[in-house]
């Protein structure tokens, strides 16, 4: 088991500080994979670059029959940041919201941790670009990542605000949800305000669309299964013309699931729904359903040993009872291709009730130690199950 003497904190946490200062999006991180390469190659791994354009692999190789997969995600999100750590976005308009330049830190710190003391086995170390809506998980898939790197188990991390920094929470089944897109549009037959009899109304066919919206989760859906359906966008008209009936309206919004029945269930109700209301009001629906990311499901036997790991390293305890988030997290990618676990580490209370994807979050360096451990833990359990 990894000893906590052995980390070196003091770097580490320079290396969380620079990488939170100079956040980069989604397929842009070239400056943080350039970092992950450099220390990789530094404690002595076999480093891939290019893997969905800025992806890194570390190959950890001692023998072995068997192989492990342990993923960090690196990009940040478009958003300002207000909080004021000496540390803060150098660049206007993103920031780390979600403490990925913490995962990607305390990966890192492992890769060191095992490089010094290898295990039996492989060991691979995936620090994937663009989690946060852009696809990069499975852009890796579809780059050859489990051909080129096979892997028995794979494992990810996340941090989570109001669990203790020595913390940590796994579960199995459901831990994410699916996380899919959906889009209407009602068009009908723009006409004079004050004479909306000779045109065809696609405002008044929103409004009963959205009232009746909600139907779908508290009515349609088994009420023992989880789903969210919420509308996030609405368009249509011009606010400088308000005597103008327009010819559409465009809706877009989210919806969330735990199975993959329910999912397909979402995808067929919100169409449905679009298709009688457009019908009942003389308009014609235009309706797309935009599937992202799948669920996030714990496969039993790699969260046992995931279990195993976080016993041996949280101090502060392990919560087995820890609820599923409705968030989602591409991960589920790499869960379809090996057994997959993916656990929660406490990031500390919520300073100024900033949760993730708050413009004053910021990932807890005290976190790393635990996070580092963790991940050292879990590779060699996995290897030797």
């Amino acid at each position: 088991m990894t000893d906590p003497a052995s980390i070196d904190l003091s770097r580490l946490t320079e290396i969380r500080r620079d990488l939170h200062a100079h956040p980069e999006l989604g397929f842009e991180e070239t400056r943080t994979a350039a970092i992950v390469a450099d220390f990789l190659r530094g404690v002595g791994l076999e480093v891939t670059v290019g893997l969905a354009g800025t992806g890194v692999v570390g190959a950890l190789r001692n023998g072995g029959s068997k192989a492990v997969g342990l993923r960090a995600d690196m990009d940040a999100l478009a958003m300002p940041e207000t909080g004021t750590p000496a540390w803060a976005s150098t660049a206007p308009g993103k920031m780390h919201a979600c403490g990925h330049d913490g995962h990607t830190t305390m990966l890192l710190g492992a890769a060191a941790q095992l490089a010094a003391d290898p295990p039996e086995g492989s060991v691979y170390f995936i620090f994937q670009p663009a989690e946060e809506g852009r696809g990069g998980a499975r852009r890796m898939v579809e780059d050859g990542l489990f051909e080129r790197f096979p892997c028995d188990m794979v494992f990810g991390l996340h941090n989570m605000p109001g669990l203790a920094v020595d913390q940590m929470a796994v579960v199995a089944g459901p831990q994410l949800a699916s996380s899919d897109s959906w889009r209407v549009r009602f068009r009908g037959v723009g006409t004079h305000g004050a004479k909306p009899h000779l045109g065809r109304d696609p405002v008044t066919a929103s409004g009963h669309f959205l009232a009746a919206l909600q139907t779908i989760p508290g009515r349609v859906i088994d009420p023992l299964q989880p789903a969210v359906v919420s509308a996030c966008s609405v368009s249509g008209g011009d606010p400088e013309a308000l005597n103008v009936i327009p010819d559409f309206v465009d809706i877009g919004g989210t919806a969330r699931a735990y199975t993959s029945g329910v999912r397909d269930q979402l995808e067929t109700e919100i169409g449905q729904l679009a298709a009688g209301i457009a019908q009942a009001m003389g308009v014609e629906p235009e309706y797309s359903f935009i599937r992202r990311i799948p669920p996030v499901v714990n496969d039993p036997t790699a969260t046992a040993v995931a279990l195993d790991a976080a016993k041996a390293v949280a101090t502060g305890g392990v919560r087995t009872d820890f609820p599923p988030s409705t968030a989602g997290d591409d991960f589920a990618f790499f869960g379809q291709e090996a057994p997959g676990a993916y656990v929660w580490l406490g990031n500390g209370p919520a300073r100024d009730g900033a949760l993730h994807h708050n413009t004053g979050y910021d990932f807890n360096d005290d976190a790393i130690a635990t996070g580092v451990a963790f991940w050292a833990e879990v590779a060699r359990r996995a290897l030797s199950a």
